[in-house]
């Protein structure tokens, strides 16, 4: 993964404001593509409205290779954003903490409005998740 990739974004069935942005980053990241197979994510179409928050998920283990991608993923986000951390990894470096090149947690690096427990979370904890942590207009 380099600097310049570009999120998968999606649309959530339940909440078509809610706009998320997957870093596929390891396992937590095939139970996102599972909540898209369920129908609770829907592959955003480039004439689609514009959202009314966008949300990052990171998925997976982020290490320090990783960590300016994720970054910059953060940054091309518009406003109003939030960032969630989807599974162990994502959240608490999961059970490779101890690695020194695995960052404790995506809120060293962005951040973080909250997070998804799991390893990896169901596919609908996810989307629970996040309509939990997306703000109501």
């Amino acid at each position: 993964m380099s600097a310049a990739f570009t999120p998968i974004s999606y649309r959530v069935v339940a909440e078509p404001t809610v706009r998320v942005h997957v870093s596929e980053l390891a396992c937590c990241a095939i139970e996102v593509g599972s909540a898209v197979a369920l129908g609770l994510l829907q592959p955003e179409a480039p004439q689609d409205a514009p959202a009314r928050i966008d949300v990052l998920l990171v998925s997976g283990t982020v290490t320090e290779l990783l960590a300016p991608a994720v970054q910059a993923q953060w940054a091309a986000i518009g406003e109003p954003r939030l960032a969630i951390a989807v599974g162990a990894c994502a959240s608490s470096g999961g059970p490779y903490w101890d690695s020194i090149v695995v960052l404790n947690g995506i809120s060293d690096l962005i951040e973080t409005s909250g997070y998804i427990a799991g390893c990896p979370p169901d596919p609908r904890r996810i989307i629970d998740g996040v309509l939990a942590l997306v703000p109501t207009p």
